[in-house]
């Protein structure tokens, strides 16, 4: 016979042991949602459902936000996390962007580019997520367009203009955009990171740009959306730009005081 005490000490062992479990699998449960959305997406597209599909890709963005935060706040981070977050992203965020592009206007143009636009947008998207994995922990911000950002993009602009391509100007827009996209999500360029955003006691002004947010995504959806996806995408092309002509102005400052140092 048990005592009390053991009887209390069991049942309460047994709670812990399942909430244990339940902090472990619920950024999976996320991360399966994020898989979710972008089979979805993928089936719309085909379907001609186009605006479902790109909405479909902004709720695979916030699923694959809220997983890795929560994994990181639960101190519930795997491997086998890392691998089917990174699988879920190439199914989100890069087959069903490129699926959703081609199928919306990459091919009013010319077919066989928009075929070739479409895959190398998920290729690319690939490769980036291949180097995140091998970097991760290494680096404060982002080398490369995440491709979260690029699928966005791809989904607001569809969200924004919702009917179909029709012309052929409009189709070759949209392919120097999806190459373009690919590029950056292959590049160098360094893209500021939101994991080191904190809600905290002094983070007042955050939290009122963060329901601002929300407020114009509620009220209009396809401009905030849009604008916010474009310039992010830009930022880090202009963040480059502007630190190299900050370095060029500052070389001859630099090169005047080395010479009044040797004259003195």
């Amino acid at each position: 016979m048990k005592s009390q005490a053991q009887l209390f000490g069991s049942m309460m062992t047994h709670p812990r042991r399942h909430l244990g479990r339940t902090v472990f699998i619920l950024p999976s449960l996320f991360t399966v949602s994020n898989i979710f959305c972008g089979y979805y997406a993928i089936i719309s597209a085909m379907h001609e459902h186009y605006d479902f599909a790109a909405q479909a890709i902004g709720i695979a963005i916030i699923l694959d936000m809220l997983d890795g935060r929560i994994a990181r706040l639960t101190n519930s981070e795997t491997g086998f996390g890392l691998q089917l977050d990174s699988l879920a992203d190439v199914i989100s965020f890069g087959i069903a962007p490129s699926v959703l592009a081609f199928c919306w206007g990459l091919t009013v143009l010319n077919y066989q580019l928009g075929w070739i636009a479409a895959f190398t947008f998920t290729i690319c998207g690939a490769m980036r997520l291949a180097r995140f994995n091998v970097q991760a922990g290494l680096f404060k911000h982002f080398v490369g367009l995440p491709i979260p950002a690029g699928g966005g993009a791809v989904a607001a602009v569809v969200h924004f203009w919702v009917e179909p391509v029709t012309s052929p100007l409009a189709s070759g827009l949209l392919v120097a955009g999806i190459f373009l996209l690919a590029f950056l999500m292959i590049s160098t360029f360094r893209y500021s990171s939101l994991k080191n955003l904190t809600l905290g006691r002094k983070s007042h002004f955050t939290i009122l740009i963060i329901a601002l947010l929300v407020a114009l995504i509620y009220n209009y959806s396809d401009w905030t959306l849009l604008i916010i996806a474009l310039t992010y995408a830009a930022s880090g092309p202009a963040a480059k730009f502007y630190s190299m002509a900050r370095h060029r102005r500052r070389s001859p400052e630099a090169l005047r005081v080395q010479e009044a140092g040797k004259g003195n």
